[in-house]
């Protein structure tokens, strides 16, 4: 997938110029985060359920709970969003209403299917894994049989996308630019501190390498 075709359901209308189609920008900024939220209609009634994603080339894999209405809902065929956002910034504007944020968002697009091969939901927990922290798989113990029945995989081919973003400072009236407020941008910047060990280890136990520099 080099692009997304621009569609009724993925056109971003409103300042279409921050929009992006390609996969490479959509992809970078699904990759980054570390979370997603699911958008599904039951009964007239919406929800939007956080969790934890992978991307696997053209497919997004999302991690939940069998017990969930997102199962039932997928099993049935129906489609559903999935969107993410990073936070870059807040734009301090001279006028309120100009004020806003520095951000990078995707929208997704797909039907998704629950992943009941045994292999096939290991695979998917090792991706789920490495994706958030590369080296733990083979560094802890694996699920066993009881952890990956009480585990829903569901593997979305991702149909249709969209990136939006802002970047940049304010973008005030011309007339406020000579007035005497403070404007700007206030940085936003993830950070990950040092790993802190669980009181409960039986014995000092080095911080693995992969772990004790994590960043993303």
């Amino acid at each position: 997938m080099t692009a997304f075709a621009k569609t009724p359901r993925n056109r971003v209308k409103r300042l279409p110029e921050r929009a992006a189609y390609d996969a490479e920008t959509i992809y970078k900024i699904l990759d980054e985060a570390l979370i997603c939220h699911v958008g599904i209609a039951q009964d007239n009634q919406p929800f939007v359920i956080p969790t934890i994603h992978a991307r696997r080339g053209d497919t997004l894999l999302l991690h939940g709970a069998t017990t969930s209405r997102l199962l039932k809902h997928i099993q049935a065929g129906n489609p559903i969003c999935v969107t993410t956002t990073l936070l870059d910034g807040l734009v301090v504007a001279r006028g309120i209403f100009h004020n806003s944020m520095n951000y990078r968002s995707v929208v997704l697009f797909g039907v998704g299917r629950v992943l009941d091969d045994p292999q096939a939901k290991y695979d998917a927990l090792l991706a789920l894994t490495e994706r958030v922290m590369p080296g733990r798989w083979d560094d802890a113990r694996l699920p066993n049989k009881k952890e990956l029945k009480a585990t829903t995989i569901i593997e979305m081919p991702i149909e249709s996308a969209t990136a939006k973003m802002r970047v940049g400072g304010p973008k005030d009236d011309a007339e406020d630019y000579e007035k005497d407020w403070w404007a700007g941008v206030i940085p936003i910047e993830q950070k990950f501190l040092a790993p802190q060990p669980d009181p409960k280890l039986y014995k000092e136990i080095p911080v693995p390498r992969y772990l004790k520099n994590y960043t993303r």
